[in-house]
């Protein structure tokens, strides 16, 4: 069935390209999220997820999206990383969204400690070779939160009321 391939292939490998792309370039594409966000309607359908439930999903994404546009406003959050939770937050719907958000924390702060420790070290100069390592590195360069925000949904996407009925 499409909506189970989407499900178990596609949006893990969405999530899994964000991390890396905010890894090696501290940017997670709008195409991403787009794509991550507006797959879980056709999904959620096919499934046989009813009208109402899909939209207290939408009702989430959206309600998180708010949350993360004012952290962004403030320039607490990157845009990315603001639009990446939002769009994980639908395939999460309300009964999620929670343990999600602190798990990422978790993992996100453990990302932060293990980045500030790094950048508190010399590198050896092959790794200064690699630009994306060398920007990493760099005191100024901020925290590639996206990776916490991918990692940790890949972890929690299992769990959700979608996935059940996929499998």
């Amino acid at each position: 069935m499409l909506s189970q391939a989407v499900l178990m292939v596609v949006i893990p490998c969405l999530l899994a390209y964000a991390c890396f792309s905010d890894l090696f370039t501290m940017r997670i594409s709008n195409r991403v999220c787009m794509l991550v966000f507006s797959l879980f309607p056709i999904a959620a359908l096919q499934l046989g997820m009813t009208l109402p439930e899909i939209g207290w999903h939408v009702a989430a994404g959206l309600t998180v999206l708010v949350v993360s546009f004012t952290l962004f406003a403030f320039g607490w959050v990157g845009g990315g990383d603001a639009k990446l939770v939002a769009a994980v937050s639908v395939w999460l719907g309300f009964d999620l969204v929670l343990q999600y958000l602190a798990l990422t924390c978790i993992a996100g702060g453990a990302l932060t400690l293990a980045l500030l420790f790094m950048r508190r070290h010399p590198l050896p100069d092959r790794l200064y070779a690699q630009p994306w390592i060398a920007h990493l590195h760099a005191p100024t360069t901020g925290i590639p939160y996206g990776i916490a925000l991918g990692a940790v949904a890949l972890l929690v996407l299992p769990e959700t009321a979608v996935w059940k009925l996929a499998i």
